[in-house]
Formats: structure tokens, C-alpha cells, sequence
């Protein structure tokens, strides 16, 4: 089974518990105004992998990952390739590794994505958008499938993270972590944390690399007093939900 690979990360520390092997592979299905990876979009593209060769790749690491560490698929949406994870997955759990998804839950929840989640230790979920329309004018897609894929996922009882990117001018607003809450309702309950990232420029470089228009030209970082102060709002939100 082969995969396209965009890159891989040997010590990542901010996709999942401990030092993680990262191996983001290529396409997504959506087209987020605010991606930072724009050149991990199309289909077309990245290194065709062997299962066998990445596996044999990440075992050289294996003893990084002591104390919750191990690899993290990403991409692009790397559920386009469940089919390719769920190998991976087999092997490496073989070895005594664990895995992640780092997804934003773009594709439908057919019976070989569901293996794939199974298969996971834990998920990382990135929420986009709060509203329909939302995911419509600035992720180029429907918030459907993220939804089933979160509704799963504290249905079967996986460990769950949600994330979500915070742009100034589009979701920065205590109102709108309120629709956050509000869509994801009750399934907060089988969350274990829910993060906000900051919105940032360095992917600006890449859209003109790639001779794309960026949507997002002009708008500025988000600043950190403004996160911490949304995720301590989220925090106290939560709390109260629980």
C-alpha cells in the first residue's frame, strides 16, 4: 500500500503527547482560507511512500517515544488515505508504537475510516468553523463530516482533542466560541481538551510561491493576550457545560 507523502517531522512536540513522529501526507478535500500549508492541498504531488518503508523509517525512533510519545498522521487530511493509515497502524502497533490522527475530519465516515479511528490511540479534531455557512464561505466545505466524525469518536469512547484556529475579524469573538459550543453540544463531555490556535502570517510565503491568491491577505496575526484570553472564556465555558 502506498501513500503520497508531503514531509515528515522525526521529533514533533505539538501534534499529540510526547515526541511524535509526524508524517503529513498530501490533499485535502478542503481549502481553508486561513491554511498555512497551501502546497499540501492538492493530490497531485508529495513522495509515493510504501507502508513497509515508512514503518521501517519510524522504528529507527522508537525510543523517542517512551512517556506518550509516538507517530502523528497529518496532512493535507490524512483520512483521504485511511486505507494507507490503518497498514501503518497494524504495523506499528505490532512494534509496540501508537498512533494519532490529526485531522480535520473532511471525509465521509466510511467502514475504513472508522478502522482507521478505531486503530488510533487518540484523535485530534480540528473544528473550523461554527456554523454551515461558515465552513461554506471560508473552508470551501461542509461541516457535516467533522461533526460525525466528533460524534463518533465520543460515541466509541476515543481520546479527543478539538482545536480550533482563531482569525481576527472572522471568529474571534466571545459569541462565536458560544456557536463553537453550541455545535458541538453534548460531545463536549467525551472531550479532553479543547484548544485555540492563534491565526498567523507564515504561510503567506507559500501562496505566492505557488501563484495562489491569498484569502486571507492583510489580515493580521492573531495576538496572544487575545487567545489566552478566548481559551481562558472557552475554559470557564466548559466547565460550566460539564
Amino acid at each position: 500500500m502506498k501513500a503520497p507523502v508531503h514531509s515528515e517531522e522525526s521529533f514533533a512536540t505539538l501534534d499529540g503527547t510526547g515526541i511524535r513522529y509526524a508524517v503529513f501526507l498530501q490533499g485535502c478535500p478542503f481549502k481553508c482560507a486561513y491554511c498555512h500549508n497551501p502546497d499540501t492541498q492538492p493530490f497531485s504531488g508529495g513522495t509515493l511512500t510504501e507502508a513497509d518503508d515508512l514503518v521501517k523509517k519510524i522504528l529507527r525512533y522508537k525510543t523517542y517515544f517512551k512517556g506518550g510519545g509516538g507517530v502523528t498522521f497529518s496532512g493535507g487530511e490524512p483520512l483521504v488515505h485511511a486505507e494507507f493509515i490503518l497498514e501503518c497502524e497494524k504495523k506499528l502497533s505490532d512494534c509496540g508504537i501508537g498512533c494519532a490522527l490529526d485531522t480535520s475530519g473532511a471525509v465521509p465516515l466510511t467502514n475504513t475510516v472508522r478502522a482507521a479511528v478505531d486503530a488510533s490511540e487518540m484523535v485530534i479534531l480540528d473544528i473550523k468553523m461554527p456554523t454551515e455557512e461558515m465552513y461554506e464561505k471560508y473552508i470551501c466545505g461542509s461541516g457535516k463530516n467533522p461533526l460525525d466524525l466528533l460524534e463518533y469518536c465520543v460515541k466509541t469512547g476515543k481520546r479527543l482533542w478539538l482545536r480550533t484556529v482563531i482569525v481576527p475579524g472572522i471568529n474571534d469573538s466571545e459569541s462565536e466560541i458560544d456557536k463553537y459550543l453550541a455545535l458541538v453540544g453534548e460531545n463536549i463531555k467525551g472531550v479532553e481538551k479543547y484548544e485555540l490556535l492563534a491565526f498567523h502570517t507564515l504561510g503567506f510565503s507559500k501562496y505566492e510561491k505557488l501563484g495562489w491568491e491569498n484569502p486571507l491577505a492583510g489580515v493580521p496575526a492573531l495576538g496572544q493576550e487575545k487567545l489566552a484570553a478566548l481559551q481562558k472564556y472557552l475554559d470557564n465555558k466548559i466547565e460550566e457545560l460539564r
